[in-house]
């Protein structure tokens, strides 16, 4: 469904981009929607090399022991939050599933959960960064 949804919206951009400031009918509402979800996915993937640095680094100052490091961490929490963002967010929009405001509820949850794991990412960043106590880490 996801991926009709997408053919949909593609479709929907070669015949125009509609005014996203104010969008007429649910077509239009799903591919701003759409384009919100892509903006907010191009800043986080913008943001990830970045991370990616920063825990590299701190990887070289960490005590060696049997642990998992920063970036192995790192890397195993952002692919368990891209499986929980995908279901969570097709849980979201299943109430409308097969109806025009499908891709809309999907599109918009994708966009929330991304810009707070972004926020996130930029957090941890600043923490690493300053070398501050990261939360749940204070005893």
């Amino acid at each position: 469904m996801i991926i009709l949804s997408s053919l949909l919206l593609t479709a929907q951009a070669a015949a125009g981009m509609p005014d996203c400031a104010d969008p007429q009918v649910q077509s239009e509402m799903n591919l701003c929607a759409h384009r919100e979800w892509e903006q907010a996915d191009a800043e986080l993937n913008a943001l990830w090399p970045q991370v990616r640095a920063i825990m590299q680094r701190e990887d070289g100052y960490a005590v060696e022991d049997d642990q998992p490091g920063y970036w192995e961490s790192l890397l195993e929490a952002q692919r368990a939050w891209i499986a929980y963002r995908d279901a969570h967010c097709r849980l979201s929009s299943y109430d409308a599933r097969g109806g025009t405001m499908q891709p809309l509820l999907h599109s918009t949850c994708m966009t929330v959960l991304t810009e707070r794991r972004t926020e996130e990412l930029r957090e941890l960043t600043r923490n690493q960064m300053s070398g501050e106590a990261k939360p749940g880490t204070e005893n």
